[in-house]
């Protein structure tokens, strides 16, 4: 199913729950999402199920989520799997499209593999963009794929806690830090920035709706350094990895 088909499903589909995903620590249900002959299997995560944090503001965390999936797009990226913010049972939250993984298979084992280089290094400068968190390694999945070249597909999932205009970054991909930054990239970064500059941009409407003013300030900041610089930054002093890391 094309990516317009999914996200048109997510968006206008019937909502039917399944059941509550085990070991999340905001409330998560795993969830059908159907429209007509047309059936997703996603994850729902509904506003009021979320846990307060002291440092981010309370019942934003979907919001977040939804922030995510933009600028994984309009980077052309495509890390975060589709997602919606709409309302279903348990009131407004995001849908996901569930992705089916082996959860034994997750970054550690496939850390230092130069076969996902290019997949890893889009997933290390998205977190450092939107400041994420939280990317454990249990956050990337691998979807089998049948391409010719065998390699695992990778998404990016909970992104909840990202976006804070203080620095918060705590993620288990450190393995490029100090390399050069591949041009390709550089290039997705610089055309990013220039759609984030223009008011009128698609991209830019729906993260001034998702986030708050200073939030999407301390993005465009963390943008342009990262465009600028030559190399992948390394952790510094300070807390950088998440716990538990997996």
């Amino acid at each position: 199913m094309a990516g317009d088909e999914i996200l048109a499903v997510l968006e206008n589909g019937t909502v039917e729950m399944e059941g509550l995903l085990p070991w999340s620590s905001n409330y998560a249900f795993l969830v059908r999402v159907c429209q007509g002959s047309l059936e997703i299997g996603a994850v729902y995560k509904p506003r009021r199920g979320e846990r307060p944090l002291w440092d981010f503001a309370q019942g934003t965390l979907c919001r977040r989520e939804m922030a995510a999936y933009v600028v994984s797009e309009a980077l052309g990226w495509h890390i975060v799997p589709p997602t919606v913010l709409r309302d279903a049972q348990h009131g407004p939250g995001t849908i996901q499209l569930y992705i089916d993984h082996d959860p034994a298979r997750h970054y550690f084992t496939i850390e230092g593999d130069t076969a996902f280089r290019p997949q890893l290094q889009r997933i290390a400068l998205l977190d450092i963009l939107i400041n994420n968190a939280d990317r454990k390694a249990g956050h990337v999945l691998l979807q089998e794929t049948d391409a010719p070249d065998g390699i695992a597909r990778l998404w990016g999932i909970d992104h909840g806690i990202c976006f804070h205009s203080d620095p918060k970054l705590r993620t288990v991909i450190w393995e490029f830090g100090g390399l050069p930054i591949p041009e390709w990239l550089r290039e997705n970064l610089v055309a990013f920035r220039a759609r984030l500059a223009d008011p009128a941009d698609a991209a830019t409407i729906a993260l001034a709706d998702l986030l708050s003013e200073p939030e999407l300030e301390a993005l465009r900041r963390r943008l342009n350094r990262l465009t600028d610089r030559a190399n992948f930054p390394q952790p510094g002093p300070g807390r950088h990895y998440p716990w538990p890391p997996v």
